[in-house]
């Protein structure tokens, strides 16, 4: 009797065996890390070299390629031994749109700012329920670099303190306090039984921000994007102002109108 034909495979049937597609299927996405409650995660080379040279700041794991290691340690001494690695380890323990420049950086949450501590010879800003973190972010580098006291900001909200809100700030949240509260309403009443004045920012206010008779201690209050001062919030301020602008333009984002007023109230405040 012949022997039946076999398959190089080992089918003796001659036909081939089924492909296993499993071997195209698309492999499924790591997850990314999660990480402790009181960590923030910090990338980009300014945030991460301001949070290093912070001594507030405890630090828990630093990541960086061997350039962005190089730049770091320029002028400084590491706080905390880096971890080398390749670009894409950094990029999959983010968002696919993170410019991490090479540095990543996690770190304990700084402490929060207490209402009574607030200092009363420098601006407060307070934000009403702007949630976008970009332009939270870029508020916060404004504050810093026209030396304001504190940003007053509620718990609900308002976008986490890390991540991209802390690469839009550039470093800045090492330089410029937090204040978490439960209701704004609330603490800006609290603050204007204290002898602060309340200056609510909008576009359609009857008074120019540079007319008014700006005094310390001062909390300026910033609305959401689009939508503005909530009327509950609009009620609380002493001034509503607006930002003389004259082009076709009436209004601007809040972050690029934050830094403009701040520009404003400071020079008001120099010729008292």
């Amino acid at each position: 009797m012949k022997s039946p034909h076999r398959h190089p495979n080992g089918d003796k049937t001659g036909q081939r065996p089924p492909k296993d597609k499993s071997r195209f299927a698309p492999k499924p996405k790591k997850e990314r890390p999660r990480l402790p409650e009181d960590c923030d995660v910090l990338y980009g080379l300014h945030s991460v070299r301001e949070a290093l040279a912070n001594p507030q700041r405890k630090l828990r794991r630093l990541l960086t390629t061997e350039n962005a290691l190089v730049r770091l340690s320029e002028g400084m001494k590491l706080r905390i031994k880096a971890e080398i690695v390749k670009p894409e380890a950094i990029s999959a323990l983010l968002t696919p749109d993170a410019v991490h420049q090479g540095a990543y950086l996690e770190a304990e949450r700084l402490p929060l700012l207490r209402l009574e501590k607030l200092p009363q010879d420098k601006v407060i800003v307070a934000l009403d329920q702007v949630t976008d973190p970009h332009n939270v972010g870029a508020i916060i580098r404004s504050a810093a670099a026209f030396g304001v006291g504190a940003i007053l900001t509620t718990f609900r909200n308002s976008p986490e303190l890390t991540g991209v809100l802390a690469k839009a700030a550039s470093g800045a949240l090492e330089h410029v306090p937090l204040v978490g509260v439960t209701n704004l309403g609330r603490a800006l009443t609290e603050l204007s039984n204290e002898g602060f004045m309340v200056i609510g920012l909008d576009s359609e206010a009857p008074e120019e921000i540079h007319d008014l008779p700006l005094r310390l201690p001062l909390v300026l209050v910033l609305g959401a994007e689009g939508k503005g001062l909530r009327q509950s919030t609009r009620a609380l301020c002493h001034h509503l102002a607006r930002l003389e602008l004259p082009g076709a333009i009436r209004s601007l984002n809040v972050s690029n109108a934050a830094a403009i007023s701040l520009y404003a109230v400071g020079r008001s405040l120099a010729k008292l």
